[in-house]
């Protein structure tokens, strides 16, 4: 199941901290950037939505300025990816139980903080203004005066911030300062080592760029980047997959004339390497059992050169059109949209090769989906597990003899992965593991599968075996 696309946080950082800094006269107070971040952030915190979702719903309805725009995503991410910080520091100064906070009053006082320690292009005094006004006009004078009181408190205070002792509790220090859960953090700490473990805790919160993959059937890679270029938009092509494109431009790129036409698409490389290691081949019938939005089967398509068949099943309807409209912008036919649950789905015709990207827990992406990683929980990870393998068994019986199977994620996290790999090999005698370092990069591979992490291979984190099915 694909989670590419384009990240909700602003890529280019302190390029968007030019919103407005004062709340407009006119309107409600929900209509000025920061209004808005507040009413997200506190519609988030009292739903089971994802921070994507909601942001991409209100901005599409919304009238505020391009600037403003991107100050509200940044806002909005950046406090949810730093909420545990911000809330260690609210608490220490908030006289009483800052938890027990109005989620208005909360969610005023962490976007105002959030712009003091990391977006250093805005006075503070007017971060903090602004937040006042909005408690103030929501909650009133007496909620506003302990919200000022509480942030110039800050303000004055912040070169001697105190956070948990490192050496007394490494693992509170990294949930705190980098904010994740401890469980999380642990896990890390024992699968990584502490090093390691704060290299990809740093790389989990960093602005993400945008990936773009060239679509060769339309265009080359040398094309785009003097399009880009001619646009001013800074580039640089992907170290690991010579068709991906990483930009970090505030425009939407959905709105330019290379994605309209089809030359491009937005795909993280991780995703691009999973079809890489599936190695479809002209005239190859090909399944792909979890295909929304259809990334990874209109690549698939691109790679067959148009020839062949593509079956992309989508369990939900509604996510049919997504498929439809990825492929006809890409200018592929041979994909065929069908709803089907990849549990039970059925063939009168054995396929070349079988794509299961498997529903998952995401962890390999927080980056671009930072809330993931305050919705998830180890009993999530142990659920995905069980349902993959389902998957992953079924699948095989779509496979015809000498076919491939190919089992990808976007998590790193080994119940999700080489665990149902090792699991399936041993229960289905009929398939072998087929190296991937004979179709990828060896820095992408691990034990004869695709593995990327985030702060090695700058790229989601994902997983892929190549398994093949004996004559």
């Amino acid at each position: 199941m694909e989670t590419e696309h384009a990240p909700t946080a602003s890529p280019a950082g302190e390029a968007t901290e030019t919103g407005t800094a004062s709340t407009e006269a006119s309107g409600t107070i929900f209509e000025s950037a920061r209004g808005t971040a507040v009413k997200l952030l506190s519609r988030y915190e009292s739903s089971d939505s994802y921070i994507d979702k909601l942001l991409e719903a209100e901005l599409r309805r919304t009238e505020l300025s391009p600037a403003d725009r991107a100050l509200v995503t940044e806002l909005v991410n950046g406090c949810v990816r730093w909420q545990t910080r911000l809330d260690w520091v609210l608490t220490g100064f908030y006289h009483g139980e800052f938890t027990k906070c109005l989620p208005f009053v909360k969610n005023s006082m962490r976007i105002a903080l959030y712009q003091m320690l990391f977006l250093s292009k805005i006075p503070p005094p007017a971060a903090i203004n602004e937040s006042v006004e909005i408690v103030k006009r929501l909650k009133g004078d007496k909620h506003a005066g302990i919200v000022n009181g509480v942030l110039r408190n800050i303000l004055r205070n912040i070169q001697n911030i105190r956070y948990p002792v490192r050496e007394e509790n490494p693992v509170l220090y990294h949930s705190v300062v980098y904010s994740h859960p401890q469980w999380m953090v642990r896990r890390y700490h024992e699968r990584f080592g502490e090093h390691d473990a704060e290299l990809l805790l740093n790389a989990n919160n960093q602005r993400p760029m945008l990936t773009l993959r060239v679509n060769t059937l339309k265009t080359t890679v040398e094309e785009v980047v003097r399009q880009l270029e001619e646009a001013g938009i800074t580039h640089q092509v992907g170290r690991m997959h010579s068709s991906s494109i990483l930009i970090n431009s505030l425009r939407d790129v959905k709105h330019l004339p290379l994605f309209e036409e089809g030359l491009i698409a937005i795909q993280d490389a991780s995703a691009s390497l999973a079809v890489h290691l599936a190695a479809p081949k002209p005239g190859m019938v090909v399944f792909d059992l979890c295909a929304a939005p259809g990334g990874k089967a209109v690549y698939a398509a691109e790679l067959m050169k148009n020839q062949g068949t593509v079956i992309a099943l989508e369990k939900y309807e509604s996510k049919l059109r997504l498929i439809s409209d990825n492929a006809q912008r890409a200018g592929v036919t041979i994909i065929t949209p069908q709803q089907g649950d990849a549990r039970d789905f059925t063939s009168d015709v054995l396929a070349d090769l079988v794509l299961v990207d498997a529903p998952c827990s995401g962890l390999g992406t927080l980056a671009k989906k930072p809330d993931i990683k305050w919705r998830r929980d180890l009993d999530d990870i142990r659920q995905m597990s069980t349902m993959q393998r389902r998957i992953l068994d079924h699948a095989a019986t779509l496979v015809k003899p000498g076919g491939v199977l190919v089992y990808s994620t976007c998590t790193i996290e080994p119940e999700e992965n080489e665990d149902v790999i090792h699991s399936f090999l041993e229960t289905h005698p009929d398939f072998t593991l087929d190296p991937a370092e004979r179709t990828l990069q060896p820095e992408v591979c691990k034990n004869g599968m695709l593995q990327t992490f985030p702060h090695i291979h700058k790229m989601d984190g994902a997983f892929g075996a190549r398994l093949i099915k004996k004559q």
